[in-house]
């Protein structure tokens, strides 16, 4: 694993090395990330999540995704996007979450945007800057997987320029990854591809 390649998981099958780092990583690492990501409201919740990860541990957010779940109404667009003033309080009071005043308003900011935009828009503007997997070797270490590339960095500058805040190239470009426009497991690792990895 000091190289940053894949190694073996309890089950002796070989994994990203990050999601050997608790339970919690393993279950998301071989049933969701990576795997493609489709619907305006699940890409929406996504977005919030990535952009409360901002400077924090995955981790973090992971375990209090069900609150985040509760706490924004499911991050159904339409019902985050009529939050009021005391919903933001209640926000910024809920120990469950993440209390970051800028990333709050940032979610409800982007909500009453995407309020606005027509069904299947985040959708369709997200999966439009997925790169052609032909174009990009899978990768054999951690050291191989980038930050950022040209893609997470046009997305991101579109989605500025349409008034969606908190969202740079880095975070754009975690969420490609956990959605699965780019797959970044590594070349061994038993989820790459859509792998079955658990079972």
């Amino acid at each position: 694993m000091s190289d940053g390649g894949a190694a073996a998981a309890p089950d002796g099958r070989l994994r990203c090395p990050w999601g050997l780092a608790t339970d919690d990583y393993l279950t998301y690492h071989d049933t969701e990330w990576g795997r493609p990501v489709h619907g305006d409201d699940a890409l929406f919740e996504r977005l919030c999540l990535e952009a409360f990860q901002s400077g924090l541990s995955w981790l973090t957010i992971l375990r209090r995704r069900e609150t985040f779940r509760t706490a924004f109404a499911g991050f159904r667009i339409a019902e985050v996007a009529e939050f009021t003033g005391t919903d933001r309080e209640r926000l910024l009071a809920d120990p469950g979450i993440i209390r970051n005043r800028a990333k709050v308003d940032a979610t409800l900011a982007n909500a009453k945007v995407l309020a606005g935009w027509r069904a299947g828009e985040l959708d369709e503007l997200i999966w439009s800057y997925a790169p052609d997997p032909a174009g990009r070797p899978a990768p054999r270490t951690l050291g191989d997987v980038p930050a950022t590339t040209p893609e997470s960095t046009a997305l991101a500058k579109e989605l500025k320029k349409r008034s969606i805040r908190f969202v740079g190239p880095t975070t754009a470009y975690a969420l490609m990854q956990a959605c699965g426009l780019v797959d970044d497991h590594l070349a061994e690792c038993v989820a790459r591809g859509g792998g079955a990895a658990a079972g």
